[in-house]
């Protein structure tokens, strides 16, 4: 479970996101998350990590929640739903609780 490059990335790149939040609109900061995570789930997918690239594709629904809301209660529901679905696939599949679907190489070895 340990990090590697792409989670280095996303730490900076969260992190310059939320610092940007203090002089950006919100919801600039939101579409640019979107964005970004959009970017890093491409990413893991390319890597092999089709869990971690699941993830990420439901946190771009968490920064989509946040740009267009949908109103009142669904909006609530939406945006912590995909969070912790997006939570869950990552800790199972870093933990290997989830089943191996990408197999790089040779099926039968």
């Amino acid at each position: 479970m340990g990090l590697d490059r792409i989670d280095a990335v996303s730490i900076v790149g969260v992190g310059a996101l939320i610092a940007a939040s203090t002089i950006l609109e919100g919801v600039l900061v939101a579409a640019a998350l979107g964005g970004f995570a959009l970017s890093l789930s491409s990413w893991r997918l390319y890597g092999g990590r089709p869990w971690e690239a699941l993830a990420w594709l439901a946190w771009v629904v968490t920064a989509v929640s946040l740009v267009v809301p949908v109103g009142g209660a669904m909006s609530t529901v939406v945006f912590f739903a995909s969070l912790l679905v997006g939570l869950g696939l990552l800790i199972g599949a870093r933990a290997g609780l989830l089943p191996e679907v990408w197999v790089v190489g040779d099926a039968t070895e």
